[in-house]
């Protein structure tokens, strides 16, 4: 009986695993900074460690076969550079608007994402548009001012640094979108490490607080570790599986983060919270419905 030879892209499954484990580690990335956070430590500082574990680890990948200058090469250097910085500037401000945001805030806010992406492809990329698509982003538009509440006692201006935070994601995702298959994965980890790196050197040296605890210290160095290691799950998740069959499982952060916000700040979403989450997600899901078929 001939046996018939199956692709890696048709185990899901085993993507949908991946995919769940990358999202779980960015929450502990998330997690972790909040709580540093909330004991003093600056937001320069975090992002430093962030990118410089994530930097020297990024260096070992590509040096691993042979120490050669043209496997950190690209002609597309300026666009893999912008791609960082966008990155890196997200990073900052969600590292400093976790100090005074609860997780799932910070979270429901930075998830209205996907659906700036439908948007910045109509005024960035010229993309053609369908009515629906508007609606949707107007739905996802509401989900957001459910949860900021622009005008009520509940807001905090912290909240317009996520704003940008999900501004600064859609068009990280649009650069990437230009540049899969063009670039190299471990090219494009690489920049990211040295330009977040290069710019939070300076800060944060002269801001740097030393944890009080060697736990302190751990979890600081972890936040590189396990960012590096959340995006290498993500790459291979689609391996395994389409973008459209992983995109749902995106929303599983939400999850993972109210679950440690509870366990360790003892944070409950509120109703406004929980009902902008579910709004702003309902919007996601509806555009990938509607890719998908």
């Amino acid at each position: 009986m001939a046996v018939v030879a199956k692709s890696m892209a048709d185990f899901p499954r085993y993507g949908i695993i991946l995919m769940l484990a990358a999202w779980l580690m960015f929450s502990w990335v998330d997690t972790g900074a909040k709580w540093l956070a909330v004991a003093g430590i600056p937001a320069f500082q975090l992002a430093f460690m962030r990118y410089a574990g994530h930097f020297v680890i990024s260096i070992g990948v590509i040096a691993k076969d042979g120490f050669q200058l043209n496997r950190f090469q690209t002609g597309h250097l300026w666009q893999v550079i912008s791609r960082a910085l966008l990155l890196v500037s997200a990073t900052l401000s969600n590292f400093y608007a976790l100090q005074f945001l609860s997780l799932t805030v910070v979270s429901a806010i930075m998830f209205s994402s996907p659906v700036l992406v439908c948007f910045l492809s109509v005024s960035v990329l010229r993309e053609k548009v369908e009515p629906w698509r508007w609606g949707v982003i107007l739905i996802g538009f509401i989900g957001v001012l459910i949860v900021v509440r622009p005008f009520g006692a509940a807001f905090h201006p912290a909240m317009l640094m996520i704003i940008y935070n999900a501004v600064a994601l859609a068009l990280y995702s649009l650069m990437t979108r230009r540049l899969s298959g063009v670039v190299a994965v471990e090219t494009m980890q690489f920049y990211m490490g040295l330009v977040g790196t290069l710019l939070m050197l300076p800060f944060a040296i002269w801001t740097w607080t030393q944890p009080e605890t060697i736990w302190g210290m751990l979890v600081l160095i972890s936040l590189g570790v396990l960012g590096w290691a959340g995006h290498q799950l993500l790459t291979n998740a689609h391996r395994f599986g389409t973008a459209n069959q992983l995109m749902p499982f995106t929303y599983s952060f939400l999850v993972f983060v109210a679950i440690w916000g509870y366990l360790l700040f003892g944070t409950v979403p509120d109703t406004s919270t929980i009902l902008g989450a579910i709004v702003i997600m309902s919007a996601g899901l509806m555009i990938w419905g509607k890719e998908r078929r």
